[in-house]
């Protein structure tokens, strides 16, 4: 019987490339990401400075109203509790009813989940009166007034009304209506500017990852087309967005205009420690007529759930990052279904993962059987090869490699056939790498060691951050774990 002596150096050739490939693949786009970050982090801040939408802080909006003049009102029903301000007639606040936010601190996901709150988020309209004043809706002390699932926010500027009215609608939604009477008496613009800043919350486990996530969403081509930025100053000009969102990692904070927002910019910016992940400040500008602000808006505060995104019939599940194209295809149209299928059996989440881990091995077994059947066979002739390179140990390179090939020839080997099963896995564990971390239903679901099973689990804890690496200690312990632990998928021998 051939004794087996491990791995010979063709095998091992063969598993340094498979690695090769496997981190190369994964490191490719972080790599890409950091360059492409510290040459646009100089550009940004030059943008901010000259023309891009500078954040303004919700304390420092109107110095001449006191805390005491700010008045708020409420909505709810079973998905959201809003509260809307006096100042600025905007949204203050938004929570989510049926989901909870982690809590660093004792390590359990039992926090209140809120959007928007602490000035967070702040939004208005701007335009110039006829003496060249910028006049901003941030600025003015409105009044509140509710009507069942209604408020209605009215404040006058030197004779003209404008009104603020929200709606609370069913799954996420909150009508929004602009209405203004005796504006054209203040201004010539025919057009408003937009303005909306808001800072993302940390409501997940993983900051950076949940920082990742984070961007500007948007649709535009009557809701047909869709585009995202993560990372570099967003610029729109040339098109008419239907809608502009941030997105999180399983939340999402929406805007929609009934007659879009032209010349659309906007830029972001990380912040690396604290309560909030990103800044983000984005500018619009929204149709006047006859100088009169009348238009119909939508805001939605929804979680990042497909059969709810898909419902809106408005390209809001482009907004989940599932991957693109095949990869993106097979996780809504094979992986989801399964999953949800295995779950509906009453199947815990991390069992369930279990389950569809072994349905995916045994729908790869057929190409797995042919791995291993080239492996056997490479040891088998594996003596023959060794005789060739003793016997032409001096000969020409060309005639050991023909030589060498004819053994392969006879023996019915094709070396290629090796590296082939492992390319093909390859779009199927990335698919499956961007499934789980932006499933909404395995959110805050444990199991065994793993608390979150869309986070990083921490399976060391170092009281000191790791050099030339992008993430927290215990990133770097649970990517040598992952790495570990997928390795075992494929057999060397």
């Amino acid at each position: 019987m051939q004794q087996n002596n491990g791995l010979d150096k063709s095998q091992m050739i063969s598993f340094a490339v498979l690695c090769l490939v496997l981190f190369g693949f994964m490191f490719y786009f972080q790599n890409k990401q950091s360059k492409e970050e510290q040459a646009k982090a100089q550009q940004q801040k030059t943008e901010q400075v000259k023309n891009a939408v500078k954040p303004t802080q919700a304390s420092n909006i109107n110095p001449n109203v006191t805390p005491g003049a700010i008045q708020t009102a409420s909505l709810g029903n079973n998905e959201l509790k809003i509260e809307f301000s006096s100042l600025g007639g905007q949204v203050s606040k938004v929570e989510l009813a049926k989901y909870k936010a982690y809590d660093h601190k004792t390590d359990n996901a039992d926090l209140p989940l809120y959007l928007i709150t602490k000035n967070n988020s702040n939004y208005g309209f701007q335009f110039k009166d006829k003496t060249g004043k910028v006049i901003n809706t941030k600025d003015l002390v409105f009044t509140p007034s509710v009507n069942g699932n209604t408020v209605t926010m009215t404040a006058n500027y030197n004779g003209a009304v404008i009104q603020f009215v929200y709606t609370l609608l069913e799954k996420y939604t909150l009508d929004f209506k602009v209405r203004t009477q005796g504006l054209a008496k203040i201004t010539s613009d025919n057009k408003a500017d937009f303005i909306w800043d808001y800072s993302v919350r940390n409501l997940e486990k993983g900051r950076a990852q949940e920082q990742s996530h984070s961007e500007f969403s948007y649709a535009f081509n009557n809701y047909k087309d869709y585009d995202y930025d993560g990372r570099t100053t967003m610029d729109e000009e040339k098109e008419t967005l239907n809608w502009i969102g941030v997105k999180q990692q399983f939340f999402a904070s929406v805007i929609e205009a009934k007659n879009g927002f032209t010349q659309s910019k906007g830029n972001q910016e990380n912040i690396e420690e604290g309560e909030y992940l990103k800044k983000l400040n984005y500018e619009g500008f929204v149709q006047m007529t006859g100088s009169e602000l009348n238009q119909d808006f939508t805001w939605y505060f929804m979680p990042l759930d497909l059969p709810l995104l898909k419902s809106y019939d408005k390209n809001f599940d482009e907004i989940l990052p599932l991957g693109w194209s095949f990869i993106g295809w097979m996780n809504r149209g094979f992986f989801i279904p399964i999953y949800n299928f295995i779950s509906s059996w009453g199947l815990t989440a991390g069992w369930a993962i279990f389950v569809l881990t072994i349905l995916v091995k045994l729908i790869l077994s057929p190409i797995m059987y042919k791995q291993h059947k080239l492996s056997a066979m490479m040891r088998v002739i594996r003596p023959e090869i060794d005789e060739v390179n003793a016997k032409l140990k001096d000969a020409d390179p060309m005639k050991k490699q023909q030589a060498t090939m004819e053994v392969y020839r006879k023996a019915g080997v094709n070396q290629m056939a090796g590296c082939l099963p492992a390319l093909v896995q390859i779009p199927i564990f990335y698919a499956l790498f961007r499934f789980f971390p932006n499933f909404i239903d395995l959110r805050g679901k444990g199991f065994w060691f793993a608390k979150d099973l869309t986070a990083y689990d921490d399976l060391i804890k170092l009281p000191f951050k790791v050099p030339f690496l992008g993430g927290p200690p215990e990133y770097f312990c649970s990517c040598l774990y992952h790495c570990h632990s997928h390795l075992h998928d494929y057999d060397f021998r």
